[in-house]
């Protein structure tokens, strides 16, 4: 039998080891305490004093138990500003390679909300911990200015004020809006701890950044992208503008579905000869487009049938008849003949309200999943009615204005708004005995994203960018499959793809008064457009002097060449575009606004970047049309990497709302939990669901970083003594929690490599209270407290202090960079600002083999002595023994281990080899006497006189209070 008899450090009352104030009081210690070295008074009191005697943490020198993050944050934040912490960090990293996050621009329309906030803490992840990791990170952030929102916003205000403004005051005052709001969005994001250029962010309502968007509108019309056309747009009728689809979300709505049929006017195919009274029956969820209906679609490669009911004949899609005659409750309808689609292409339908032709045509997107398999065409309010339309030398038709009301052209219909002709055409549909049935029909249907209203299709003017033109698509999809782009998640590659795969050409015109014009001119008399690089020039260099609101004021003759004429028509009399860009183009320009140096050469960086983080929406957003832009501008793509991230929901999962009164506001979250608190909530959800968040997961979040700074205060306060030059060789515990901090770095390292931020906030997280509170700082605190000041022991578990609260400090640093600030400036010896530090390049070494071995059996250990305490009657574990039954290698590494008691935190370790590895543990009470000042059992422990009183004493004990050598 092997027993090793010595006595533990100052003994703890709580089952693992806790750090706390608290802790240290039930062990015996409490703050405030004398500073190591200082000499102790001797009070007179019945029972000797020994607290006066120990090494205890220095409460003055390691950071506050109480954070006060709420009140101290925006200190720090003035002192980083005013030692420009963001330059420091880019001037220490000047020599080496960059890695570039390009900010995606908020729209400067509102304060910020917890999306918003949550988007530029995950950036800030990424910057700070790819600055931590060696590489140059710069962060210029950026602003989205025009657009509808602000329009909307203004006028609001203008009719309150009961004033109606021209254009001028309208975009004078949209400026000044936009401006308010991005001086307001700069001192709340600046609030989350984020640095970056926020004295000079790029704005697209700067006038280089105008003129930049107008001058890569130049390239595009000298690649031949460019064209304006008649095209089934969708359409904002409220708004009364053209829309993108990345400007479109799908709500649930409720339509008015009919079954329509129509006349067969001629047959000159006979495929309907000799049966009488044969009509096509289409199904349609939009009524007010009937007007506008000419001709009628059939699948050329699937099987109709025509069935027979009351005297007439109806043609439907084979594979639908049942479910068709269910829903019109046709119970006696047998199938007469059946026919391909193609062999009907040649056959005239009537009209149901007009009587004009409706021609049988063919298409392939006739499906058999809903409907009857005859498709309703109206050219001027459908993409697919439009290019068959097109194919057959169809008219576009388009009945509807631009307010939503239908035309002269619709007939009868003129005047009625399209909601209410839903109504009025189905009333009319029924009256003339072509009605077979109306319902509704939930489904999801388009909306304008920027005010919620449903919107339609409807041809009209538009400029567009050609997407197929020189192999554009084909490019970017080529993009999008290559390995080498990075997609996280993963599945952000499939939706990216998706979108560009089946997107129509873009509209890049708004009808709007606050955007950037559109630079193209056109002839007075021919109306013929000028897609001339040396008139857009122009209007870019005038945009550059005078801003956008130039092309408003300025005639034609002010901007053009003296003399210029017209490229195809030779006039030179213009007139000018009324539209405005789609904001959408003036945030996918930033590219080659912002990275290619053309705003501000200090921009200047390689594209494509590294990565473009944003929500998942902008698949169909800012990923999608940046992506056209840069492609089609400079034959590359903008980004080398994608990552995307859910919206944050309340706690029941529930949308975050006023009406609810579930809003997290970001600001007064700051004020009351602090930045780092809301930080580190943020690594700890999967940002690639969403993610909920309310005051409980807040106040968990405000836990787990208590945890972290509590660990971090227990350190430092080891260190008040300490200086690095009086680092000594580790061993034992000691090397191992260094090995283990070290480990840390790489885990936290490849963490943050892959986005993983919750996965390295865990790392840190688990280092702190599995290795440190519940193990290693419990485990050194009877040398710490207890042996001489100077003392190698000592010594050890300080240089082992100072390695992982510097290691701590730095891990710490992209996702609490206050708490990182306040550490760093604490820990002795650094000559650099944790801004100009990095992470450590280590040859990570295997943790020592017996501290793990050690942890093993305490885990063992541990789980049967508190039952056997609580049957025993046993509170303090510094009066247990314990006799351990191991095979020959855990006994062996147990014994190469000082102080075994100490770190079993009880008064005896009796072991015995055993030929099983199984571990059997007993525990008795110990007899051993306990000295009076490290509150241990020794078998060492004497009666000794000191300061005239009778007290018992350890040996180690004696020898630091200096009664023995």
């Amino acid at each position: 039998m092997v027993v090793i008899t010595t006595a533990l450090g100052p003994r703890s009352r709580t089952p693992r080891g806790g750090i706390t104030q608290q802790t240290m009081a039930r062990s015996g210690f409490t703050f405030p305490v004398y500073r190591a070295g200082q000499p102790r008074p001797v009070h007179s009191r019945l029972r000797m004093d020994f607290k006066q005697t120990l090494n205890l943490p220095d409460p003055d020198f390691t950071i506050p138990m109480r954070a006060q993050l709420g009140q101290r944050e925006p200190e720090w934040q003035r002192a980083w500003n005013e030692a420009d912490a963001y330059r420091a960090m880019q001037d220490a990293r000047r020599n080496d390679p960059a890695y570039v996050l390009h900010d995606g621009p908020p729209y400067t329309n509102s304060a910020i909300h917890i999306g918003t906030a949550l988007n530029k803490i995950l950036k800030d992840f990424v910057v700070k911990s790819r600055h931590m990791m060696g590489f140059r990170a710069p962060y210029v952030p950026g602003y989205d200015n025009h657009g509808l929102p602000i329009e909307q916003a203004v006028m609001k205000k203008f009719a309150e004020r009961k004033e109606t403004p021209d254009l001028k005051a309208l975009r004078e005052a949209c400026r000044a809006h936009a401006e308010e709001y991005i001086a307001l969005q700069t001192t709340q994001f600046s609030r989350l701890g984020i640095l970056g250029t926020w004295d000079h962010p790029y704005t697209s309502m700067e006038f280089t950044y105008e003129a930049e968007i107008i001058r890569v509108f130049k390239r595009l019309v000298e690649g031949g992208y460019v064209y304006r056309g008649l095209r089934p747009v969708l359409w904002s009728p409220t708004s009364r503008t053209a829309l993108a689809d990345t400007e479109i979300v799908y709500q649930d709505y409720v339509s008015r579905s009919i079954y329509v049929r129509f006349p067969l006017k001629s047959d000159p195919d006979g495929v309907f000869a000799g049966l009488e009274a044969v009509h096509c029956v289409i199904w349609t969820t939009t009524p007010w487009t009937i007007p506008a209906n000419l001709a009628v679609a059939f699948h050329p490669e699937l099987e109709y049938a025509v069935v027979a009911h009351e005297g007439a004949h109806y043609v439907v899609l084979a594979d639908l008849k049942d479910r068709v005659l269910k829903k019109l409750g046709w119970a006696d309808a047998p199938t007469v003949r059946t026919l391909k689609g193609r062999e009907i292409e040649n056959a005239v339908f009537a009209h149901p309200v007009y009587g004009r032709d409706s021609r049988a045509v063919l298409a392939d997107y006739v499906t058999t999943e809903d409907g009857t398999g005859v498709v309703h065409t109206a050219p001027g309010h459908g993409r697919e009615d439009f290019m068959t339309g097109q194919k057959y030398g169809l008219p576009v038709l388009n009945p509807v204005n631009d307010a939503g009301v239908l035309t002269e052209e619709a007939g009868e219909f003129a005047g009625v708004y399209y909601k209410k002709a839903d109504t009025v055409v189905v009333d009319r549909l029924d009256e003339l005995g072509h009605l077979l049935k109306a319902e509704d029909y939930h489904h999801s249907y388009p909306h304008a994203e920027r005010d919620g209203m449903p919107v339609i299709f409807r041809a009209t003017e538009q400029w567009f960018i050609r997407i197929d033109h020189a192999d554009l698509r084909q490019r970017m999809l080529a993009h999008i499959d290559n390995p080498a782009t990075v997609f996280v998640p993963e599945s952000g590659r499939g939706r990216l793809r998706g979108m560009i795969e089946n997107r129509p050409d873009w509209c890049i015109s708004r009808q709007r008064p606050w955007g950037v014009g559109i630079p193209i001119f056109f002839g007075a008399e021919s109306g013929e457009p000028v897609l001339d690089p040396v008139a857009i020039e122009a209007v870019a260099s005038l945009v550059e002097r005078e801003g956008s609101d130039a092309w408003y004021v300025r005639t034609p003759e002010e901007i053009l060449p003296a003399g210029y004429q017209h490229p195809v028509t030779g006039e030179t009399s213009f007139i000018k575009e009324a539209d405005v860009f789609d904001v959408w183009f003036d945030s996918g320009s930033t590219a080659m606004c912002v990275l290619g140096g053309k705003v501000d050469p200090e921009w200047k960086e390689e594209i494509p970047c590294d990565l473009y983080l944003e929500g998942s929406d902008q698949h169909r957003g800012w990923f999608n049309v940046s992506l056209i832009l840069t492609m089609a501008c400079l034959g590359t793509a903008p980004y080398k990497g994608v990552v995307t991230h859910g919206f944050v929901t309340d706690e029941k999962g529930q949308k975050m709302s006023k009406r609810l009164g579930n809003v997290i506001d970001p600001v007064t979250t700051c004020d009351t939990h602090g930045a780092d608190v809301l930080r580190w909530w943020v690594a700890s959800v999967n940002f690639a669901d969403d993610m909920p968040c309310g005051e409980s997961l807040l106040a968990s979040a405000g836990e787990h970083y208590r945890t972290v700074r509590n660990t971090l205060r227990f350190l430092l306060g080891n260190l008040a003594d300490f200086e690095p030059s009086m680092s000594v060789p580790t061993s034992g515990i000691h090397q191992w929690v260094i090995d283990r901090a070290n480990q840390v770095v790489k885990e936290v390292w490849a963490a943050f490599d892959e986005f993983d931020f919750r996965a390295a906030g865990t790392a840190i997280h688990q280092f702190c209270v599995q290795d440190l509170s519940r193990f290693y700082l419990d485990a050194i605190k009877d040398s710490m407290y207890c042996d001489g000041a100077d003392w190698s022991s000592r010594r050890q578990a300080q240089t082992a202090c100072y390695h992982v609260a510097k290691t701590l400090a730095l891990l710490i640093f992209p996702i609490l960079p206050h708490t990182a600030y306040e550490v760093w400036d604490r820990i002795p010896g650094q000559t650099e600002t944790i801004f100009e530090a990095r992470w450590p390049r280590l040859d990570v070494t295997p943790s020592t083999l017996a501290v793990e071995t050690l942890l093993r059996v305490r885990q063992e250990v541990f789980a049967q002595m508190e039952a056997w305490r609580a049957q025993a009657g046993v509170k303090d574990s510094q009066d247990i023994a314990i006799h351990l039954t191991v095979d020959l290698p855990t006994m062996q590494d147990l014994q190469s281990l000082e102080g075994l008691e100490n770190l079993f935190r009880v008064a005896e370790v009796h072991l015995t080899e055993s030929e099983s590895e199984a571990i059997a543990v007993r525990f008795e009470p110990s007899t051993l006497p306990k000295c009076d000042r490290s509150r241990v059992r020794r078998p060492d422990v004497a009666t000794v006189e000191y300061q005239g009183e009778q007290v018992q004493l350890s040996a180690r004990d004696r020898r630091a209070l200096g009664l023995e050598a």
